[in-house]
């Protein structure tokens, strides 16, 4: 399937499609915590540019209603870079557990340091110096710049990148189609109001241009829309077919003795880097645990297991209980392990799959 671009959306369009949407965000710019709402903004209301970057991080991958406890809680802890560059590292990591893909909690307590230290705790306005950040890449590096300064960045998320692809009907398949997108939001973007017209693309993307049943007939963009106009905007973008992801196998060791449960600290890099946990048996992306507990002793390995699936593969973890004899301090510290109450193990700060097996471990045990 082709579909020619028509050319007049291009040459006369641009400026009517960014006067249609940011009239429409106006009116039903979502309620986010992180969010200068439009007429705050005209009333000269500033975004915090630590909000817009904790905000951004945090959405990676994410959704808005998973990250909007964790944002609330965050900067109700530390409410400014500096707070959060003075933090333990351990108390933000527990504090991310459960919002998944960690390296970026790991990136957030670097770049807070960076900014803090080395930047007097203000962001850079650029892109090339937001980018020149720990952990903010191309996408951050815009978002911030547009939201937070009104530079003139085109911001390109999931849902910017759907909302363009039926608005100039670009059939090219992704990942190949990504700099035609890249361009045409270049060319839609307004010179002024850059911050609200990428947070109205964002919206319309998750509110109105979804990617099963978009609702075309509400939609601002509506007489634009090449794909709507083609009949073919659920189809688009266009995405190369699911990989299926390998299988993995693992176990998990749940110590415990006293009323207390022995956890360790994963290393600091590598999956889960740096967070509290359960010993394993050295399961990774690309291969199986070995079953090996970390210890001798007597072991039951319950009838239960946990699935959780990362971003390149699946794991299934089974779960083992120690059943003695009595643990010696040497054997806590050749473990670098730490006891830890069962009745708070909610207050670990586990990963969400350790969260699991820890719930099915006291189940069990």
């Amino acid at each position: 399937m082709s579909v020619e671009c028509r050319d007049d959306i291009v040459e006369t369009g641009t400026g009517a499609i960014a006067a249609a949407l940011l009239e429409h965000y106006d009116m039903h710019a979502r309620d986010l915590p992180w969010r200068v709402s439009p007429a705050a903004r005209r009333a000269g209301v500033r975004p915090d540019p630590y909000r817009v970057w904790l905000s951004e991080v945090m959405l990676q991958q994410t959704t808005v209603a998973a990250v909007t406890g964790y944002f609330e809680r965050f900067t109700t802890r530390w409410p400014t870079v500096e707070a959060l560059a003075a933090a333990p590292q351990e108390d933000v990591l527990a504090a991310w557990a459960g919002l998944g893909y960690y390296a970026r909690a790991r990136n957030l307590i670097a770049c807070a340091n960076v900014v803090a230290n080395e930047h007097g705790g203000r962001f850079p306005e650029t892109e090339a110096g937001l980018r020149a950040l720990p952990g903010i890449g191309d996408y951050t590096a815009a978002a911030i710049a547009a939201i937070a300064f009104d530079q003139p960045a085109a911001v390109v998320d999931a849902n910017v990148e759907r909302v363009v692809a039926r608005l100039f009907g670009i059939v090219i398949p992704l990942p190949a189609a990504r700099p035609e997108i890249r361009k045409r939001t270049a060319e839609i973007t307004p010179r002024e109001r850059t911050g609200d017209f990428a947070q109205a693309m964002m919206d319309l993307g998750a509110t109105i241009c979804t990617v099963r049943n978009p609702s075309c007939l509400l939609c601002p963009l509506a007489p634009h829309c090449e794909a709507r106009a083609q009949g073919i905007a659920e189809s688009l973008p266009v995405k190369p077919p699911k990989k299926a992801k390998p299988q993995r196998t693992g176990t998990a060791f749940w110590i415990e003795q006293d009323g207390q449960v022995m956890l360790v600290q994963r290393p600091g890099k590598g999956m889960l880097g740096g967070m509290r946990a359960l010993p394993d048996d050295g399961w990774v992306a690309g291969r199986d645990g070995s079953g090996q507990p970390p210890m001798t002793g007597q072991w039951r390995v319950i009838d239960a297991a946990v699935t959780h699936v990362f971003t390149h593969f699946s794991l299934e973890l089974a779960l083992a209980l120690y059943r003695g004899p009595q643990i010696d301090k040497v054997a806590i510290e050749n473990l670098n392990g730490i006891w830890w109450p069962v009745e708070r193990i909610a207050e670990a700060g586990l990963p969400t799959l350790f969260a699991k097996a820890a719930s099915v471990a006291i189940q069990h045990r």
